[in-house]
């Protein structure tokens, strides 16, 4: 899903990504935080097409009805029905399951509100499907995306979201309830 025209609008916007996934890492969940502004989805474009993956993402449904709907399913979208209690977890690990190589990103903080806490639907995707979680913070400060090596759940959410909360505690400017909320009893 490289682009040279996502590249360029990219560097030509002044930003930069820091890490990488590791070439040798066939499957992820990538979590992307904040998830603050409409500018996350444009750069989250720009991200992929540097790195040189094809890297699908998981969205609401709204985002692919309307006039606008195919472009996001031609960017790779996975439309998400957020309003039903659909067993969701185990289709998308279900998915993950059945490829050889899959990347998929998603905004565990499931709104560009502020939260208490992050939708967990992720870990346990990376649980059941066997597959690390990489972390990726967007920098709006200096315009770097920051990768984190990628993150094998223990399966004990309340520890690894701690672990979770460090890690996006570390990306400048993130200032969210959920990261103060995991981090109070660390």
């Amino acid at each position: 899903m490289s682009n040279w025209l996502f590249d360029w609008l990219f560097k030509l916007s002044g930003w930069k990504v820091s890490g990488n996934i590791p070439y040798h890492l066939k499957k992820c969940i990538i979590i992307v935080c904040p998830h603050a502004t409409w500018v996350d989805f444009p750069v989250g474009v720009g991200v992929r097409s540097i790195l040189k993956r094809k890297i699908y993402f998981w969205g609401k449904k709204e985002l692919f009805q309307g006039p606008f709907g195919w472009i996001f399913k031609k960017l790779g979208g996975y439309p998400v029905d957020r309003t039903k209690h659909t067993n969701l977890v185990d289709a998308i690990a279900e998915i993950y399951n059945s490829k050889d190589e899959f990347y998929a990103g998603l905004a565990p903080e499931g709104t560009r509100k502020d939260v208490k806490e992050l939708k967990s639907g992720f870990y346990y995707i990376a649980q059941k499907a066997n597959i690390p979680i990489v972390m990726v913070g967007f920098d709006f400060v200096n315009k770097k995306v920051m990768l984190n090596e990628p993150y094998y759940p223990s399966g004990d959410f309340e520890k690894d979201k701690i672990d979770i909360a460090k890690f996006y505690q570390t990306v400048p400017g993130i200032q969210k309830s959920w990261i103060k909320n995991y981090l109070k009893n660390s």
